[in-house]
């Protein structure tokens, strides 16, 4: 008789580590997941024409037009793309000013093709990584 109640004890000494389990997974797990999600929808909605973003696909462009579940991105002069509102996933932190000809160094930046990149001095063999770029050989 005595029985059933020390049996109720065992289920629930049985069953508390998988509560505890599911409760250390919901803090560290569930809930920061929850946040980053709000954060990013918030993020989204409030999405404004101009903004620097970088899109899941890693391509860096400034929003020229919001639609209803759209963007339009202009990612260099006059190219424009349309992407799906969920795909950006970042604003971009550090905006470059249009005709801004300085980079992070404090270096001339000049554009060529549409691409940024900084000049080499005259005679100079090093990259702006401090690799040898001179050819050596007769290739």
């Amino acid at each position: 008789q005595g029985g059933g109640a020390a049996g109720g004890s065992d289920f629930f000494v049985q069953i508390l580590p998988l509560l505890l389990i599911f409760v250390v997974f919901y803090f560290l797990l569930i809930r920061p997941q929850q946040k980053k999600m709000k954060t990013h929808r918030d993020m989204v909605a409030n999405l404004q024409r101009g903004d620097r973003v970088i899109t899941g696909g890693g391509l860096h462009a400034t929003v020229a037009k919001i639609e209803d579940e759209a963007v339009i991105l202009e990612i260099a002069n006059g190219v424009r793309v349309k992407a799906a509102r969920h795909t950006i996933s970042e604003l971009s932190s550090k905006p470059v000013p249009r005709g801004s000809a300085k980079d992070s160094d404090g270096g001339d930046v000049s554009r060529k093709g549409g691409i940024l990149s900084k000049p080499v001095p005259r005679g100079s063999t090093k990259d702006s990584g401090g690799g040898d770029v001179s050819r050596k050989g007769g290739d």
